[in-house]
């Protein structure tokens, strides 16, 4: 490993340092990218975190609803431009591109994340859930559950969208509150675990 640094704002452990638990966690991400990545270093003090991220991620990521992969990015980067996460937002910016998202509707959630108009009204209210869950998360009602469910989505879902919007404002939240604010290089963020 060619030994990745972070400018976190706590210690971290180095790779060639890390055995047990955080070797192991470590090497699971450093097969996909051949390091691990930032993100992963932040939780390095205490390696169960990092093995107990990483397996979130992979849960999240693996939800088995109807969600499209463009809604489930849309998600995740409104959510992230909301925290004004620059660590998170960039990864899902090239993962957007890579996956053919119109740059008009990138550009849409750009400039206002909180009331996305995209044109398409099952994803706008996908991202306005996920925006007032962010924001006001004690705001949200039966009623906004029920707006997704008359825009075509299954509770099954509403809990992915749900579990998307949660998990980026945990992973934003940590990031932010650490001092990750880097960018993420396009080789890394499309092979990335969490981005």
């Amino acid at each position: 490993m060619s030994g990745v640094t972070t400018a976190a704002w706590i210690e971290t452990v180095p790779p060639q340092d890390a055995d047990g638990v955080l070797g192991e966690a470590y090497g699971w991400q450093a097969q996909r990218l051949g390091e691990p990545a930032e993100f992963t270093l932040l939780g390095s003090l205490y390696p169960d975190l990092v093995l107990e991220r990483l397996r979130l991620y992979k849960v999240v990521d693996e939800t088995p609803s109807a969600l499209t992969h463009e809604e489930r990015l849309l998600i995740a980067f409104t959510v992230s431009l909301l925290n004004r996460t620059p660590h998170c937002s960039s990864g899902l910016l090239h993962k957007l591109r890579d996956a053919g998202v119109p740059e008009g509707v990138i550009s849409d959630i750009e400039d206002d994340p909180g009331s996305p108009l995209t044109g398409n009204i099952r994803l706008d209210h996908i991202l306005l859930y996920a925006g007032k869950l962010t924001r006001t998360p004690g705001d949200i009602t039966q009623g906004d559950i029920e707006v997704l469910r008359r825009s075509g989505l299954s509770d099954l879902d509403i809990l992915d969208v749900n579990n998307l919007a949660a998990y980026y404002n945990y992973i934003n939240r940590v990031a932010n509150g650490l001092g990750l604010r880097s960018t993420i290089p396009v080789e890394h963020a499309l092979n990335s675990v969490p981005s």
